[in-house]
Formats: structure tokens, sequence, C-alpha cells
């Protein structure tokens, strides 16, 4: 009799327990789906927003022409600071969006840099100016590219290589220098396009905050720079390490190449090979200014989220580039 009285109160004991476990995850899966619809509804926000912005931008680009030079550098620098607020949207959308949505915003604002690039050498063209001496190791003022692109180039010392004239009278940098110790303070490159090219062997500081850094046919170069407050574009550069936070990094035809990065969006990679990256690491006395100076937020480190754009295997990491194990990073940066 007892043993069928105590059957009969853990049978209802039982089923309590069940029906408390459904009622849990009833509401779990309620709470999952509030999530989601949440998550669906921020993503579409996003979208909608966001192409409706691209929309406006190629709109801009398309009505921008060459016959009023001044209308056109005010079309390509609203262009400019409109693509700019358009990647910081990406960037503050990034916790809710999914891969798929990610990559074709990113893959959206590649194309639109793209064409702004192609505008500007259009409607801008920029002027060619070539040096004839290796030997010189002074680079030109924005002024004397002017200069030497307006008059015949006339025989003298100057540098070998071609050079694209600035496209900005800002543009400042080195090119064409071999086994040299080259630096720049934070008063030369402060806010500026600063252009390293065709460097061999050269030990690079640019101390400060420059608006862009590009870097194209370098080999055998480290070179170290502070906070870029927009983006960096690497072209052509082979066996060399390099080091800085910016917003954007873009790397192309880069092999045998170790990038030190602090970026707050995420790196960029195509047509790359043995590309490896790890935490920025450089430090100099006035850092922490540069930082607060180029407005990048330091909480904010994506250098190990780099997307490849010739490898699309989802799932499967790409065999162009890696992290550098913590035992080979460099911590000292002494030239």
């Amino acid at each position: 009799m007892d043993a069928v009285e105590n059957n009969s109160v853990r049978i209802p004991e039982r089923l309590l327990k069940r029906e408390q476990a459904r009622a849990e995850d009833a509401e779990r899966r309620k709470e999952a789906k509030e999530n989601q619809s949440v998550t669906e509804e921020k993503s579409d926000f996003f979208t909608g927003a966001f192409n409706r912005e691209r929309a406006a931008i190629e709109e801009l680009l398309s009505g921008c022409s060459g016959a009023d030079r001044g209308a056109a550098t005010q079309t390509l620098d609203e262009v400019t600071v409109k693509t700019q607020q358009l990647l910081k949207c990406l960037n503050d959308s990034m916790a809710f969006l999914t891969q798929y949505d990610l990559r074709q915003a990113q893959a959206s604002l590649q194309r639109l840099q793209t064409s702004l690039d192609e505008k500007r050498e259009e409607v801008l063209p920029k002027k060619k100016f070539a040096f004839r001496s290796r030997s010189k190791a002074t680079v030109p003022s924005a002024g004397d590219v002017t200069t030497a692109a307006a008059a015949a180039v006339t025989p003298g010392d100057a540098a070998v290589t071609k050079v694209d004239e600035a496209a900005h009278t800002e543009q400042c940098g080195f090119s064409n220098m071999d086994n040299a110790v080259l630096t720049k303070t934070a008063e030369e490159i402060h806010k500026q396009d600063v252009l390293l090219t065709h460097l061999t062997n050269c030990k690079v500081r640019l101390f400060g905050s420059p608006s862009t850094l590009h870097i194209k046919h370098v080999s055998g170069c480290e070179i170290l720079c502070g906070p870029v407050s927009s983006s960096v574009f690497v072209d052509h550069c082979r066996d060399s390490t390099l080091a800085f936070p910016c917003q954007q990094l873009r790397t192309h035809n880069t092999r045998d190449t170790r990038v030190y990065l602090h970026v707050t969006s995420r790196a960029i990679v195509e047509d790359c090979h043995d590309v490896s990256f790890a935490p920025f690491s450089w430090s100099y006395p006035t850092l922490d200014e540069d930082f607060a100076v180029s407005g990048l937020d330091r909480g904010r480190n994506n250098w190990t989220q780099v997307d490849d754009f010739n490898w699309l295997a989802a799932g499967t990491p790409s065999p162009n580039w890696t992290l550098i194990p913590d035992v080979d990073r460099r911590t000292s940066w002494d030239v």
C-alpha cells in the first residue's frame, strides 16, 4: 500500500518537472526568437540605409565632370567624406551582421573606393614627372613637384623612376632610395597623404598621424608609422615588415610580409601570398597624442579579422595569410 501511495506521489512530481522543463524551453525559444527578430530588424535597417547612401554616392560620382575643376574637387571631397562615414557605419554594425551581409557591404565599399579613384583620375588627372638620377636621396617638395610637372624636365640631378605627382599638394614621403634610414616628424606628416614608393632595404619611421599612407613597390624594408586616420594602401610589397594603426587596410600583390596591425574595421588582402599579422606593438613618446589626433578607437583592434578577396570558401581559412605566433612577434623596434 505504501509503495502504491509513493508511486502516486512520485508520478505527479515527474510530470510537474517535465512540464516545468517544457515551459523553460518554450521561454528560451521565445527569447531566442525575439532576439533573432531584433537582429534581423537591425540588419534590415542597416541594409536599407547602406544601400540608399551607396546609391547617393554613386549618383554624385556619375554627375561629376571635369568641366569645372573647382566643383569637381568639391564633389570628390564630399564623396570621400560620405564613403568614410559609410565605412564607419559598417564598422559600428559588425556585431549583428551575418558574414554574407558583411562581405557584401565590404565589397560594395571597395567598388565605391575604386570608382572614386577612377573618377578622380578622370576629372582631376595627375601629371607625371620623371627624375633622372637615382643617387639623390632628397625627396622633392609638393611645390617642386608641381613646378617640375608644369615645365619640361631639364637635365640635372634627380631620381630615375617615375612617380605620380601628388594628387594633393599636402602629399609627402620618400621615393627611390636604397639602404637608408628615413624619418618624418609629426609636424611633417600631420593630416597629410604620405607616399612611400620604390624603396629597397630601407628603415622608415613616421612619427605622427597622417591622413592616408600609400606603400608601393618596396622590398626588404621595415616601415613603422603612427596612427593613420583613414586608410593604408599596400601594393607590390616584398619581404618587408610593416607596423601601423589605421581605420582600414587594403593590401594587394604582396608576399612574404609581416604586418603589425591595429585596425578598427577589417583588413583586406587580394592577390597576396605568405602575409602574416600580429597586433601593433611599436611605441614612441607621443603615440597617445597621435592616437587622439587620428580619432581611431584604441579599444577596437580587429587585427585577426582579415578578408581575402581571392578566397571565398566559407568556413575554411585562407592559405594566403596567417597569424604570427606569440614567440615570433617583434617587441623591440630600435633602428
